[in-house]
């Protein structure tokens, strides 16, 4: 019978494709997380390869697999990306990847990925109402969860600020684009707090940057957060 407990899970970066095995019951890795550098260019063809000999190299072979990619995902299919090659859009990554590692699929954005980690094993336990968990990488990521419950692909780093995307103007990619000091950064990102009447209770993700990897796998064990 195939292991219910446990999935592999994997998150697409720019930089770098990290994968790994993990209990799904404790939100844990289960072993070693392995890398590679993301293929430059980052067309559909390469990082589809480098991903699925990333997962043959867990040798893992009666676990589904659950994948983030930074792009907006829809039944499987790439529908919107901002930093990705344009070559992703109107791909079906699910089918490509079950083609190539032949077995089950899930792909989903990655920062829906880390938001489902959060809600089940982190810093978003307990709450109930309106969660949304914020990523601050080369963009700016957004999950956003009522009762529980994620509302998928919202992209808040995309909200135009001033004829730009906010992610142009606040994320970690655009601090060290302009060389900003992380007091000067900070500055920038409390600048769109003050637009935001009611203030709610800010807190640090507690599973870092493994949020990713066990999000992806909770989706591929079908093990999603509970409606509250």
């Amino acid at each position: 019978m195939p292991d219910s407990t446990h999935a592999i899970g994997v998150d697409i970066g720019g930089s770098g494709i990290k994968a790994a095995v993990v209990d799904v019951v404790a939100g844990k890795l289960a072993g070693e997380r392995i890398r590679v550098a993301t293929p430059q260019p980052a067309t559909p063809d390469a990082v589809i390869a480098a991903t699925a000999g990333l997962v043959e190299q867990l040798d893992a072979p009666r676990l589904p697999v659950g994948v983030g990619v930074p792009a907006v995902v829809l039944s499987g299919t790439v529908r919107f990306v901002a930093n990705l090659d344009a070559a992703w859009l109107g791909v079906n990554v699910e089918e490509a990847l079950r083609a190539q590692v032949g077995r089950p699929c899930e792909v989903l954005n990655d920062a829906d990925a880390a938001g489902l980690a959060e809600v089940r094993f982190g810093a978003g336990i307990g709450h109930s109402g309106v969660v949304l968990m914020l990523t601050l990488g080369t963009g700016i990521g957004s999950a956003l969860f009522i009762d529980g419950v994620l509302v998928p692909n919202t992209e808040f780093g995309h909200i135009e600020v001033r004829g730009k995307d906010g992610e142009r103007r606040a994320s970690a990619g655009a601090r060290e684009r302009h060389g900003w000091s992380y007091e000067k950064w900070a500055v920038r990102r409390e600048e769109y707090l003050r637009r935001i009447d009611v203030r709610p209770r800010g807190v640090a993700a507690t599973l870092q940057n493994l949020a990713g990897i066990v999000g992806a796998a909770v989706r591929a064990a079908g093990v999603e957060p509970i409606a509250r």
